[in-house]
């Protein structure tokens, strides 16, 4: 569903990702985690469509990002970590918007809208502005915005933020359900815990490179950490001794 063919992204001298290469498959929900500054907001931003690799192909079912970007870019539903909106438009009104820019309108879109905004328990404030909604609102229509014209790949940066438990729980089941369903999620996340319960495979990027990449299972033989949760295996692949060492000092600093 989705291929990174040796992709590239320079900012001046500088190289935030290094010729990756990656597949991931129809059905999958696959976690794309690392460090801040390793490259996952820019991998992120060219596989959604938003910023161009600097060289390499970013392919989407099929169709080649650079090449034929509408039809690639409508099988994307694309979820940031700051819900950036309309402010002046309604939650139903910012749904229409959205799905008009993808083509599609009608009672099919109306029924659509409606059962998002119910999902997320936002029909109350269908016809409120935008503006008078609460930063965990904000989030539910985003997410409902990425689903609007039903994509075939949900691309989705730091999903929990803002949202409260409930609507956390629901996100991760829809997520399931999409996936289940034949859709594709491909998922970056800081909260660990939440990619190892969701994720089939997972890639650890540092320094614009993949450094460890697979099932959980796999995850442990490549970091030597049998039985270990993806938190330890992350921290000891990044760099955790490091962290280990500012831990222990902190412990002696506080028991003194």
């Amino acid at each position: 569903m989705l291929e990174l063919r040796h992709v590239w992204k320079k900012y001046g001298r500088f190289e935030a990702v290094k010729g990756l290469d990656l597949a991931v498959k129809r059905g999958e929900i696959f976690g794309f985690l690392g460090p801040n500054g390793a490259g996952k907001t820019s991998t992120i931003r060219m596989v959604a469509g938003v910023l161009r690799p600097s060289s390499g192909q970013v392919i989407v079912g099929g169709d080649d990002l650079e090449k034929e970007p509408e039809r690639a870019k409508s099988r994307v539903g694309y979820i940031p970590d700051r819900p950036y909106l309309y402010d002046k438009l309604s939650g139903g009104e910012f749904l229409r918007f959205v799905a008009g820019l993808w083509g599609r309108e009608g009672d099919e879109v109306e029924a659509r809208a409606d059962r998002l905004l119910e999902l997320f328990h936002l029909a109350p404030w269908k016809d409120e502005l935008i503006e008078s909604y609460s930063h965990g609102m904000r989030q539910k229509i985003l997410i409902s915005s990425a689903l609007i014209h039903q994509p075939e790949l949900i691309v989705v940066d730091e999903p929990m933020v803002g949202l409260d438990p409930r609507s956390a729980r629901l996100l991760k089941d829809l997520f399931r359900t999409f996936a289940e369903n034949g859709g594709t999620v491909f998922l970056s996340t800081h909260t660990l815990e939440v990619a190892e319960a969701l994720c089939d495979r997972i890639a650890i990027i540092a320094e614009g490179q993949i450094i460890a990449f697979g099932t959980m299972e796999q995850l442990r033989e490549q970091a030597h950490a049998g039985g270990a949760h993806l938190e330890e295996i992350f921290l000891k692949v990044t760099g955790g001794e490091a962290m280990n060492d500012i831990i222990e000092g902190l412990r002696e600093a506080i028991a003194r």
